[in-house]
């Protein structure tokens, strides 16, 4: 009897994506896995139990969990999950771990062996498993759609005999994946789009996309950018020059889109609450990081709110996941691409490689242990919640950032320090 493969409706009320989808399990039942989905576990992805099965999955009940080698997640799984999982399963999902070191040690206990997917390595071979990007990619483009459904005006300059109907202005702050596509949207939705972020080496993606970059362009912003593509933190005088310059250019706009998150840390505050203040009544301001605490002040998880001053501020949480029909069928092609890295051809089975530097970048549990090395160190110890870095730094990180340039893999070479966070 072959390995088992199980994937679970997620238990989070807020969390409509699935980890498979119906060309995933057809890939991973030719792999030699005999694959049991959870009832139900698509259908807040528009994947029905029968396209599951037709596929050549087995729907079964999250009791089914307990015989499984392999669990594939979009979250974390709670301690209740845990309780049904057998010793020296693989799980792989995204496991959001910062600050989370009480929930790794629940899954140390439980003898899985948990890998993040957040912490994929930026390499050439695992481009195709990276989520932080397939995912944050969808979030951008649904910044856009949201800020307009709440707008409510035309985003695109329209001529007509009564009148001219003037071009939305919109701001991305944080050029990453998800800026990169917010920006692109805008534009395709006929929006005046300008954008801004630290790292110089934007500028050109910024302007390929038909949009105004704008920043304090000295000569330390033209060393802001880390050998890995990062943001480096700037100094005080840049920074207050910076502030002046987006706090002017916000007044006069439209819509306002933030995507910036740091590895571990709360989002930067991007936006004051004087600055929101200065903006028009009708405009909108959508929070990309809402859920590590925003990059805009008055924002609240989950609501919209509208300030004194007739300023909407929209906290949507997951956004990837308002758009889950999509955002499952690519986060499920990166889990399987990832997983059939860990199968023996030959013998159909998983054969975790633990020097790997796929694994080891991402393996967080095994063995009863907490093995990342990011976190084993502090597992015994009270973890501090690091400040807020300041309303002036602009600052992209791995999930809302252009990528930087993917080297190719060396056999056996070292991982590189994982960075981001889902």
């Amino acid at each position: 009897m072959g390995q088992t493969v199980f994937i679970p409706r997620e238990l989070d009320a807020n969390e409509p994506r699935v980890a498979a989808s119906p060309e995933t399990v057809k890939r991973l039942a030719g792999l030699g896995f005999e694959v049991i989905v959870e009832k139900g576990a698509g259908l807040g992805s528009r994947i029905t139990d029968q396209e599951f099965a037709t596929a050549g999955g087995t729907i079964g009940t999250a009791g089914d969990a307990k015989n499984a080698d392999v669990v594939l997640k979009v979250r974390r799984p709670t301690d209740a999950e845990l309780k049904g999982y057998k010793s020296g399963a693989a799980v792989i999902a995204i496991m959001d771990p910062y600050g989370n070191v009480a929930a790794l040690a629940a899954m140390a206990s439980a003898g899985i062996t948990a890998f993040s997917m957040e912490f994929m390595p930026r390499i050439t071979r695992a481009q195709v498993m990276d989520v932080l990007s397939s995912q944050a990619n969808l979030a951008g483009y649904q910044a856009v759609v949201d800020a307009a459904a709440e707008y409510d005006r035309a985003l695109p300059m329209m001529m007509t005999a009564a009148g001219t109907v003037p071009a939305a202005k919109t701001f991305i702050m944080g050029v990453g994946v998800a800026g990169l596509q917010a920006i692109a949207t805008a534009r395709r939705l006929g929006a005046v789009v300008t954008a801004t972020d630290v790292r110089p080496a934007v500028k050109e993606q910024v302007q390929s996309l038909g949009a105004k970059f704008l920043a304090v362009e000295d000569e330390e912003f033209k060393a802001a950018e880390t050998a890995g593509g990062y943001a480096k933190e700037m100094s005080k005088e840049y920074q207050a020059k910076q502030a002046a310059l987006t706090a002017e250019h916000i007044a006069k706009q439209d819509i306002v889109i933030t995507t910036a998150l740091i590895p571990g840390r709360p989002a930067p505050k991007l936006v004051s609450a004087a600055m929101v203040a200065s903006m028009k009544p009708g405009s909108v301001i959508v929070d990309l990081a809402v859920e590590r605490g925003g990059n805009v002040e008055g924002a609240q998880p989950g609501r919209v709110v509208t300030t004194e001053n007739g300023v909407k501020i929209v906290g949507h949480l997951n956004v990837p996941g308002r758009v889950a029909a999509s955002a499952s069928l690519l986060y499920a092609k990166n889990l399987y691409a990832f997983l059939e890295t860990m199968v023996d051809k030959a013998t159909k089975t998983l054969a975790i490689k633990r020097d790997d530097e796929l694994v080891k970048a991402t393996m967080l549990t095994d063995a009863g242990q907490i093995v990342h090395p990011s976190f084993a160190k502090a597992a015994g110890q009270p973890r501090t919640e690091p400040a807020a870095i300041p309303a002036t730094v602009l600052v992209a990180d791995a999930a809302d950032k252009k990528p930087a340039p993917r080297r190719r893999a060396a056999a056996k070479s070292p991982s590189p320090k994982p960075e981001g966070t889902a």
